[in-house]
Order: structure tokens, then sequence, then C-alpha cells
């Protein structure tokens, strides 16, 4: 069975590479690797190999699924078996020669088309009961929204743009060049009116034609019972808003979540000390335990030693893709000896400690087995 290569690795980038770094790092490889170019064996694999990469990278959740579980965090279809097409904007060879020569080959420019609002990213701090439970809890953010005044057009309200003095409202400037292999036009986008055809003479005086403004907004946020640090809460439409009429992005809540004072966890469970003391380990007894739910009673067998493992089922985290899974609460016991007796304790220890076998045997294999076995069983 062949090992996947690590993302990373395959688009030869680290793993802080910004978003822009890793399209530059997957428009080269793709550029490079294509099958319409590259002819040696296996091109076609690396090809694929390359596409799935950019496509968990590029996607911020999956980035996050992937960087906290590695490939089993992004499991099911590969996305690189779905081709190129479709998912990249990239059809074939000719348009990524396209992407990096654009206009070269003398095919006409678009204009600008619709353009996605960016993605926001804030952070929101959560105590660990409130990340057990989960909570409803209002944040405020600012982003970039369409004017109010212009709606969108970047100019003073009641005015129009004018049509581009140096492209005529192409939107493009062609320039020609001759070579060895005769006439060679190039074809560029409009830096005067930046491809749109448009200039705008009088600008809005309130987004001073940006098109946009910033504002505060504030938004309910629903965290799930069960999130860790890490994990990220997705608000579809609520990023900044695009330009050109063009979809706004999407919010992404960042949890960080403090540690708790009693217990450790590890995925959905949670792992907490019992401390007893020599008496409660000798003859056993009833205690109260802190749980997710409260306190709650828990019976000390007589006997108990050290390290000794206890599991309570289902008493756990609870798992944010199913409500009704948990995982278990696991108490590891420490058998606490003090380190001050006053003369009545220590007189009561001598008595005890007469009525004891004067040696432990080390020797004996049969116990050695059996502590053993009770740890792997217990890990």
């Amino acid at each position: 069975m062949t090992t996947k290569r690590d993302f990373y690795d395959v688009l030869s980038i680290n793993k802080n590479a910004s978003d822009e770094e890793i399209k530059k790092a997957y428009r080269r490889l793709a550029f490079e690797h294509h099958p319409d170019r590259d002819r040696s064996e296996g091109a076609d694999g690396r090809f694929k190999e390359i596409n799935e990469a950019y496509e968990i990278l590029r996607d911020n959740d999956k980035r996050a699924a992937y960087d906290r579980f590695g490939h089993a965090g992004v499991g099911g279809e590969p996305t690189g078996a779905r081709g190129f097409e479709g998912h990249s904007g990239f059809g074939g060879f000719g348009d990524i020669f396209d992407a990096f020569f654009s206009g070269s080959n003398g095919a006409a420019r678009s204009r600008p088309s619709k353009e996605r609002g960016a993605d926001l990213l804030i952070e929101m701090k959560l105590t660990f009961d409130e990340a057990m439970q989960g909570v409803e809890r209002e944040v405020r953010f600012q982003r970039s929204e369409t004017c109010d005044i212009c709606r969108g057009s970047g100019g003073k309200p009641n005015t129009e743009p004018e049509i581009c003095s140096s492209c005529k409202g192409t939107g493009e400037v062609r320039r020609t060049q001759q070579n060895l292999f005769g006439q060679y036009v190039n074809i560029s986008a409009c830096s005067k009116c930046n491809g749109e055809g448009r200039v705008i003479t009088q600008p809005c005086p309130t987004c001073r034609g940006n098109r946009r403004i910033k504002k505060e907004r504030n938004i309910r946020v629903v965290v799930p019972a069960g999130v860790d640090s890490g994990n990220r809460v997705r608000m579809n439409g609520e990023g900044e808003s695009g330009r050109r009429s063009g979809s706004p992005g999407d919010l992404y809540i960042e949890l960080n979540v403090a540690p708790s004072p009693m217990f450790q966890r590890e995925g959905l469970n949670l792992f907490l000390r019992l401390p007893i003391n020599l008496a409660q380990a000798s003859l056993g007894g009833e205690i109260k335990i802190p749980t997710l739910n409260g306190e709650e009673n828990f019976k000390i067998p007589s006997g108990i030693q050290s390290g000794q493992v206890f599991r309570l089922k289902g008493k756990g985290s609870p798992d944010i893709h199913n409500k009704k899974m948990k995982g278990d609460l696991v108490l590891i016991a420490d058998v606490v000896v003090p380190q001050k007796l006053n003369k009545d304790q220590k007189e009561l220890l001598e008595k005890f400690k007469d009525t004891l076998p004067s040696e432990i045997d080390f020797i004996n294999k049969d116990e050695t087995k059996n502590f053993f076995d009770r740890l792997r069983l217990n890990f």
C-alpha cells in the first residue's frame, strides 16, 4: 500500500505558508508537471497529487483539519481524482499557460468580473466549562461593507463614470512587437482604469472611490459542546463584502480553550487524578469526584494501588459531530503517603506494620506478569 506524502512537501512549502504562497507554488508545479507538458513516466500521478494537495490547503477548514489530524482528517473521496477542471479554475494546459502569460497569445481579455469578498478570522477565548457545555456569545468585529452612499459604484451619487481615455472603454491595452518569428501582440489590462473601461472622475465623498467602507458589527455565535482549541466556527456570508456585486466572504471564529485545573483532555476522553489516603487505599470507601455534570459518588475498592485506572463510560467530552456520543472519564488512582505523622498515627502504623510480612517477594514471576498485563489493559 502506497503511503501518501505530506501535502506541504508535495507543494514544497512550509506549514506557515500564506494563501498567496500556496497558490504560487501550486501554479508553478501544475504548469511544470501537467501531462500535456511533462511526458515523463508518472507525470499524471504527480499532477493529481499536486492538485489534491492544493485542494486541501487552499480551503481553510480542510487545511485546519489536515494540520490537526493529517490525512485522516480529510478522508473520503480524494480531491485529486476529480481532475483539474472545475476546482482550480484551469481546464487544461492552455489555461495554465494563459494564467502565467495572460494575453500574450493574442486572445481577448475579459473585463474584471465579480470579486468574492475576503474571509475574516477572529479569536474567541473560552473557559474549559464553556467548551464542554457549549455557549452562545456575541462577538464584535470590523469588516469592509459596500458603501451605503454610492451603493458600490465608487462615484458621487447622481454621477456616471467616464469612458477611459487610455483604452477607449475596452479595459485593455494592446502593444504590437516584432521579433524573429513575426508580429507579436501583447494584451494587458489598462492600468488607468484597472481593466474596467470606465474611470471615476467624481469619487464618492464617503468611501472616496473605494466602493467599500469599514464598519463595526456584532454577531451571535453558537459554539457547540465539546470544542477544543484550534476548532473553528464558520459563519457563512459574514466576511467582507465582495467587489462588483461579488458574494461576501465568510467569518471564521477560531476557539482558544483555557486548560482545566482538574481534567486533562485527550480527544474525547478526560483524565482525572484521584488522590486517596492510605486508609482508603487499604479499606476502600466512597468519595465524591468531580464530573462535567457536577459531583458524583465513586466507590473505591479495597486494596487499590497507585496508578490503577478506572474508566467511567460516557462521562467525558461530547463529540461536536455526534451529539449522542461522549468520551470517557478516566480516573487514575494516586495513593498519597503523608509526610508528617503525629505520635498516635505513628503508633498505629507501627502496630499495623507488625502484622504485615517482613519481606516482599520481588521475584514472584506470576505477580510481575500480571502487573504488566494490567498496565497493557488499562492503556
